[in-house]
């Protein structure tokens, strides 16, 4: 098993903890992944760590897909990687449709299909085997709508970019999943349960599998996970639950949730209303102590290191390939350098 390590720096002015991401390059990290959401872009911080690391992986957790052409993610992912030597890892998702239609302006529905096509292109761009060439339903290269000049003509990157720059995506809905499978290089799911791995992924992910003709070695299973360490093992889940009150009750539409979708499928559907009524209703703080300590431990790492150690194994004995960590200490992040690596 790699590990990474997911980094939280986004506000209102970004504080990149660059001693922590150092550290993690020299005990052998994976990669680190930047987000997005509709403050802070993914790029700029990632090209700012790539200058100041030797070889960690730098990973997009990722670019949101409406807010750029297929050609302005593959000119921005060959770019970087070239500048890092080789360092990219090209996540990508579809965000939610609150931010997609609310800070993008664009529309959020189709998201399978659209991913599907905007996929293919950059297959097509990175592989510059031909001038592009696309004519699917949500995309068209060259464009050729009503309002089209009818001067456009199939080009081919400038810079040549690695044919096999690794894709990632991100997804926890069942066909997101599938289609992950299908055709990403790896699959980045957050709040991620190897006890409910059989359940709730395992039949996605097997069918995506299959329609590609790939194998699980094929696919980079690269889960999210919180590691809190401390003696005391309920306040070390106190810091995880208001992140799983925000995204079970708040990040998305009381009817269109895909966290609150997610916990259901772990078997914690009352719990999800009830943390999610909390939530809208402005009650916060209620809605995280809502959060069941099981359901914490479903998907974070809490506790004195022995506890960690142990439960740990449930992720290794998982399809999990590359565990990516979220913490705010080095300290954690050297204690799962020796757990694991």
């Amino acid at each position: 098993m790699k590990l990474g390590l997911y980094i939280g720096y986004s506000g209102s002015t970004i504080n990149l903890p660059i001693e922590m991401i150092q550290a993690a390059d020299r005990l052998g990290y994976f990669a680190v992944w930047t987000a997005e959401a509709y403050g802070s872009d993914a790029v700029t911080p990632l090209a700012w760590i790539g200058a100041q690391t030797k070889n960690i992986h730098l990973g997009t957790a990722i670019m949101q897909m409406p807010a750029r052409t297929p050609a302005m993610t593959a000119m921005t992912a060959m770019t970087l990687d070239q500048l890092s030597g080789g360092r990219f890892l090209l996540g990508l998702g579809m965000s939610g449709p609150q931010v997609v239609e609310g800070w993008h302006g664009q529309s959020y529905r189709h998201p399978l299909g659209k991913t599907r096509e905007y996929i293919a292109i950059l297959r097509q761009i990175f592989a510059r085997e031909k001038p592009v060439s696309f004519d699917g339903k949500y995309y068209h290269m060259p464009y050729h709508g009503d309002d089209a000049t009818g001067l456009g003509k199939p080009l081919k990157s400038i810079l040549h970019g690695r044919a096999d720059l690794p894709i990632y995506l991100a997804a926890i809905g069942p066909k997101n999943v599938q289609l992950a499978a299908e055709i990403a290089d790896g699959w980045l799911p957050i709040f991620f349960s190897p006890r409910h791995y059989a359940e709730s992924y395992a039949e996605a992910v097997n069918a995506g599998l299959a329609k590609a003709g790939k194998s699980l070695a094929d696919l980079d299973i690269t889960p999210s996970v919180s590691v809190v360490v401390g003696e005391d093992v309920d306040a070390c889940r106190s810091f995880v639950k208001p992140t799983l009150a925000l995204y079970i009750g708040g990040m998305g539409a009381r009817e269109k949730n895909f966290y609150f979708n997610l916990a259901s499928r772990f078997g914690y559907e009352a719990e999800a209303i009830r943390v999610q009524d909390l939530f809208l209703a402005g009650k916060k703080g209620e809605a995280a102590a809502a959060v069941p300590d099981a359901l914490v431990d479903d998907v974070a790492l809490c506790g004195p290191p022995a506890r960690i150690k142990d439960r740990l194994q449930l992720w290794q004995e998982s399809p999990a390939s590359t565990l990516n960590i979220m913490t705010f200490t080095v300290d954690a992040v050297q204690l799962m350098a020796e757990l694991v690596l």
